[in-house]
């Protein structure tokens, strides 16, 4: 099953892919099954699809499409996941998961503007996978872990590298508003193979090949990520783990490839769809002095 989030008029909806159509429901219909979030985390994915192809067809243009889940609990990021990255970053590959956190406040959907900030010109892309939990994971066993994803979704882990390495942990440069696209849809684990091993992620600035790998690449592969994470702390229904970024980074290159005001930069993953940004500066408004 393949399920967007979107928005229209106000109302915020849900849509199922039929037949290479997308079928939904808003809030103002009284049949609407919920949010991505509340359907994960009480296990109706399958009755909400059901209620959704009832809906009428979504007109793509006319809405707004958002974050697959808006406010998840915890949202886990992996450094360092593709051999070939870690050596154009100037980093030994970690033997241990390199880990950090974004926040909800830093994420966008397909088709909303990446914002390089005011602060900085070094916004750099980077094409990821993102697993979804779907059900409580504490100290689950790297075989277990798979048990416990709901489905798969994309990432553009938007960052921005000054920021990024004005200190040994990484958290400034990875939560800037705006910066983290995802999308633009969730793919059920069912529907694509275990882990997604045999994909190809491929990220596109202005139409041009700057990353692709396939997911089998990963050091780490989600089982094993999964596992980790829950080794330390409860992973919950709707937690978003965003599994790293190959080689091709614009801070890996000479000279540097920063994405700039009108830059378009897309992330495919086969299966799953493609993830596609604008690129805009951001405007600052500064308050007036008064006397």
């Amino acid at each position: 099953m393949k399920f967007m989030a979107f928005s229209k008029g106000g109302s915020k909806g849900l849509a199922v892919e039929q037949d290479g159509v997308y079928r939904g429901l808003t809030e103002a219909d009284p049949s609407y099954p919920g949010d991505l979030l509340s359907l994960i985390q009480s296990d109706g994915l399958a009755a909400a699809a059901k209620a959704l192809a009832n809906g009428a067809p979504v007109d793509m243009a006319s809405v707004t499409v958002l974050p697959p889940v808006e406010t998840p609990e915890k949202i886990v990021c992996v450094g360092l996941n593709y051999h070939d990255h870690s050596a154009e970053s100037g980093y030994e590959q970690p033997s241990f998961p390199t880990l950090f956190s974004r926040f909800n406040s830093s994420l966008i959907g397909h088709g909303a503007p990446m914002v390089r900030p005011a602060v900085s010109a070094e916004l750099d892309y980077e094409g990821e996978l993102v697993a979804i939990i779907g059900r409580e994971a504490r100290n689950v066993s790297e075989g277990e872990a798979l048990d416990h994803v709901a489905g798969y979704s994309i990432f553009n882990d938007g960052s921005i590298r000054d920021y990024q390495f004005k200190a040994p942990q990484w958290t400034p440069g990875k939560n800037f508003d705006d910066s983290g696209a995802f999308g633009p849809v969730f793919v059920t684990a069912d529907a694509l193979p275990k882990g997604c091993v045999g994909l190809e992620l491929t990220t596109r600035l202005n139409g041009k090949v700057v990353q692709n790998a396939m997911i089998d690449d990963m050091v780490f592969s989600v089982a094993q990520i999964v596992s980790v994470c829950s080794s330390f702390m409860t992973l919950k229904a709707g937690d978003v783990i965003v599994t790293g970024t190959p080689a091709g980074v614009g801070a890996g290159r000479t000279p540097k490839l920063w994405m700039k005001d009108g830059d378009v930069c897309e992330v495919e993953i086969s299966g799953i769809g493609i993830l596609s940004n604008p690129i805009r500066d951001e405007v600052v408004s500064r308050v007036a002095e008064t006397a």
